[in-house]
């Protein structure tokens, strides 16, 4: 799921500045005309103030120095015709203003300064998350696909998490994953992995030798980057998922991966992964290591598989993120709106903010197949 900007947004934002800066001006002039007519002991000038101090709110240093100009004006305005401009406490309150003033200015600059290097940073993870982690197609064959990532540290699009999808002949290749670690430090190995499974996928015939290269690609990456007082602590969890065009029979092999929902109209179910191997980068090297599931994902069904950063999410009560309980009362929703529902409701479960990266995948069947098979079966 990704942000659409508006193009008329940056018009409206600059009118409605230009509006609001009435705002400030109008108080001035009350300010201004309240305090003339007011009896000599009653100082109202130092209100003023509020002018320029209201107007970083939506304008920038430029409008903030002019409406902080029109203040200092206005209180000379107001002491030259309440005791005269020489009188020691106009001359204290414009130097008041006048400093205030400034300072509220020099607030303005470097406020506007660090929103442009926000901006720019922002700018940059995004453009490298369209780098390393290729959005998602909206439909690859049969499956109709919709993703949702969340990192977890500030500003961040991306993190250890990982997703990818791939054709390969008549059917669809699916990589779900987790590295150790979070947030931007943990980038390296997630591109790695998505690397490997990009040029794998193609060269293989089946996930555990699928699996299997990835175990290299991950193992190779740590003898030349793994320091001693590291050792065994890079690994990346995985789940590879082998979707056909026209049969129902999905294959999956789990490296240490959560097991995937399967939605059905009316319930959602975990999809049994008995014998998962460890995550990738322990120790297994063999396809005999790896185990391939196989179970049935008919049309009208939806497959989502996520990274634990969803199901380990707390709320303030420590209570993890029920997310089969969830998903069961949206089985029916398409995907988009199925990570639209998620989304919101994951956020509001941790209070807004992830101690994990978390990512999530919906994949919808949309055709029926010709030949069915019932049940749930292992090889």
């Amino acid at each position: 799921m990704s942000a659409r900007w508006n193009l008329g947004g940056p018009r409206w934002s600059w009118q409605s500045s230009h509006a609001l800066l009435l705002l400030p001006v109008t108080l001035i002039v009350v300010i201004t005309v309240a305090a003339i007519r007011s009896p000599a002991d009653v100082h109202l000038g130092p209100t003023l103030v509020i002018a320029p101090a209201l107007t970083p709110s939506f304008a920038g240093p430029r409008a903030t120095a002019a409406v902080g100009v029109l203040a200092v004006a206005a209180q000379a305005v107001i002491a030259d015709l309440h005791g005269g401009l020489t009188s020691a406490n106009h001359i204290v309150q414009l130097v008041t203003l006048t400093v205030l003033s400034m300072l509220i200015v020099i607030y303005c600059a470097i406020r506007e300064r660090r929103n442009a290097q926000l901006a720019q940073v922002r700018s940059v993870a995004e453009a490298a998350q369209h780098v390393l982690m290729w959005p998602l197609p909206e439909q690859i064959g049969p499956l109709r696909i919709a993703s949702l990532y969340l990192a977890a540290d500030d500003e961040a699009q991306i993190g250890g998490d990982l997703y990818a999808t791939t054709r390969v002949q008549n059917m669809a290749r699916v990589l779900i994953g987790d590295v150790r670690g979070k947030g931007l430090s943990s980038i390296g190995e997630a591109a790695l992995l998505l690397g490997a499974f990009r040029e794998a996928a193609h060269r293989h015939t089946g996930l555990p030798e699928l699996a299997v290269t990835l175990e290299q690609s991950i193992s190779r990456y740590t003898a030349d980057f793994e320091s001693p007082d590291e050792a065994g602590e890079r690994f990346a969890t995985a789940l590879l998922v082998e979707i056909p065009d026209d049969d129902p029979v999905t294959r999956l092999t789990s490296c240490g991966h959560p097991p995937p929902l399967l939605l059905s109209p009316g319930h959602a179910v975990t999809v049994p992964t008995l014998h998962p191997a460890p995550p990738l980068g322990v120790q297994a090297t063999e396809p005999g290591d790896y185990t391939l599931d196989v179970f049935s994902f008919e049309a009208g069904d939806t497959l989502l598989l996520y990274t634990d950063g969803v199901i380990e999410a707390r709320d303030a009560g420590g209570r993890f993120y029920p997310l089969a309980e969830r998903v069961a009362q949206w089985t029916e929703a398409s995907p988009e709106a199925l990570m639209h529902h998620i989304r919101r409701d994951l956020l509001g479960h941790c209070g807004g903010r992830l101690d994990d990266d978390a990512a999530l995948i919906a994949l919808h069947r949309t055709s029926t197949v010709q030949r069915r098979h019932h049940g749930r079966i292992r090889t």
